[in-house]
């Protein structure tokens, strides 16, 4: 637990930091909405929330990234990644981490946002309801559509931010989209996020992330039936690359 005199000191600095990263936000996403109004496309969109906003979200940290095994992936083709979840800052960081445009799966709950569930809807990602049965049926299709048609994917699969930074049992529903569009599953780790910006509040303190990207699992000849064991070995692959972050074998 932080002293609350540090609490103190921190918080004109925390107030200016949450200031400008509303700032930046609302006015990136109103350039994007703008620029894809035009264009009738999300890719320029989204390339502006890669290589603008979310450099500019790291930046007011100020975060620093360090990123492995980027090498395992090739850009030009499609993924169903699935990451473990510790703050809202991984969405920042998994933006400027991987090597191509992805599309979030994203909480229906977002959708209410000013400008944000706008935005969201727009660059083609979706929305994901898990209470709602016929909705989740959806939300497959939907995903998996998006799959095919190129993009990649990526699910936060605990459904939410862990409270204590371990890695909460994956839900298995989004993971037929990957295997109705027979792409890949991707295994992401992040360390670090839940120091810079708890989910307690807001107090964001500088700090170090560190993703790890896994051996992408196939799901050749797979089946949607198979979803429960596709997600139980995507968990398996997100715990051993945090464990590796935590605790590496050269020291």
């Amino acid at each position: 637990m932080e002293p609350v005199l540090s609490r103190l000191l921190w918080f004109p600095v925390n107030v200016l930091q949450a200031v400008l990263a509303a700032l930046w936000t609302a006015g990136w996403i109103t350039v994007a909405l703008a620029v894809c109004a035009v264009l009738r496309r999300p890719g320029p969109g989204l390339a502006l929330a890669r290589r603008v906003w979310a450099p500019g979200i790291l930046l007011f940290g100020p975060v620093r990234l360090r990123v492995e095994g980027r090498e395992r992936l090739d850009p030009s083709r499609s993924y169903f990644f699935a990451a473990n979840h510790q703050s809202w800052v991984d969405i920042a960081a998994l933006f400027v981490a991987l090597p191509m445009p992805v599309l979030f799966l994203a909480k229906r709950e977002l959708a209410r946002i000013p400008f944000l569930g706008r935005f969201i809807e727009n660059m083609g990602m979706v929305f994901v309801d898990r209470a709602d049965r016929k909705e989740s049926v959806r939300t497959v299709s939907q995903a998996a559509e998006r799959l095919r048609e190129g993009w990649s994917i990526l699910s936060f699969p605990e459904g939410t931010r862990s409270p204590d930074s371990r890695v909460q049992r994956f839900k298995t529903a989004t993971f037929a989209a990957a295997l109705e569009a027979g792409v890949p599953v991707v295994p992401v780790a992040l360390e670090g996020p839940a120091r810079i910006l708890p989910r307690d509040g807001f107090h964001v303190r500088p700090g170090v992330i560190h993703l790890k990207i896994g051996e992408p699992i196939p799901t050749d000849g797979r089946t949607r039936d198979d979803r429960a064991e596709i997600a139980r070995q995507a968990q398996a692959a997100v715990e051993g690359l945090l464990a590796d972050l935590r605790h590496p074998p050269y020291g």
